[in-house]
């Protein structure tokens, strides 16, 4: 039975259904639509697609971040309310991990950077090892350029994936010779990734409860920042 797979993380929305071995369908666009426009409709494309209905579905896989705070809050809350509703198992599968894992290319450090505003990007370093992807450097936040930097005196190829990727890669490919960018397929988060890591944590019984599963932020938003400096709070 397939597990629904869904990533809204960035301005690209994706849904995919995969069984165990198989990536059954996949729906991924880059437009200037929202999530609450894109998502629900995507979810019935696809299952239509696929001529599968919902309580076909054995679990729920969605990407719980870091990125977009409104993105994250959509597809979780998407994510819980189907899980809830069909009484199946939720797991939250990182961003950032997802993103790497859309490369399984030995030999090279896998870097995928998301934008987190103020020229800031949200990121962390894989590299893949016998057959299974090993973080080296959990999800931080960081300056892009300091960032670069670090990459640049790493002793081998680094591919770089991601939005943040995308949005300076003039500057990332003059940045260093060994940092490379991600084919155009593979530098965007997919939500067969999601699906692929979801099958992985369900088959080592890890699973999140439909209640208290948070999205991963890393930092917190503007709006909290401004409100913590108009009424004097120390972060």
């Amino acid at each position: 039975m397939p597990i629904l797979a869904l990533d809204t993380a960035t301005l690209v929305s994706s849904v995919a259904l995969a069984t165990q071995d198989t990536l059954v369908a996949e729906l991924t666009i880059q437009t200037k639509l929202t999530h609450s426009e894109l998502l629900m409709p995507h979810i019935s494309q696809i299952l239509s697609a696929a001529k599968l209905n919902k309580s076909d579905l054995k679990a729920i896989a969605v990407s719980i971040g870091p990125g977009s705070f409104t993105g994250l809050r959509i597809g979780l809350a998407t994510a819980k309310a189907i899980a809830y509703a069909l009484n199946i198992p939720l797991v939250g599968v990182p961003t950032l991990t997802a993103l790497a894992y859309n490369c399984p290319v030995p030999e090279v450090y896998l870097a995928p950077m998301l934008d987190a505003q103020k020229n800031n990007v949200y990121t962390a370093l894989y590299r893949w090892e016998s057959g299974e992807l090993r973080e080296l450097q959990p999800a931080q936040v960081g300056m892009f350029d300091e960032v670069l930097e670090k990459l640049t005196v790493l002793n081998k190829p680094v591919m770089v994936m991601g939005e943040a990727a995308v949005m300076k890669k003039e500057h990332i490919i003059s940045y260093g010779d060994n940092i490379l960018l991600a084919p155009a397929h593979l530098i965007i988060p997919r939500a067969a990734s999601v699906a692929v890591l979801g099958h992985k944590m369900l088959n080592s019984e890890l699973k999140n409860d439909v209640m208290t599963l948070e999205p991963l932020y890393i930092r917190r938003s503007e709006a909290e920042e401004l409100w913590e400096r108009r009424n004097g709070v120390c972060g």
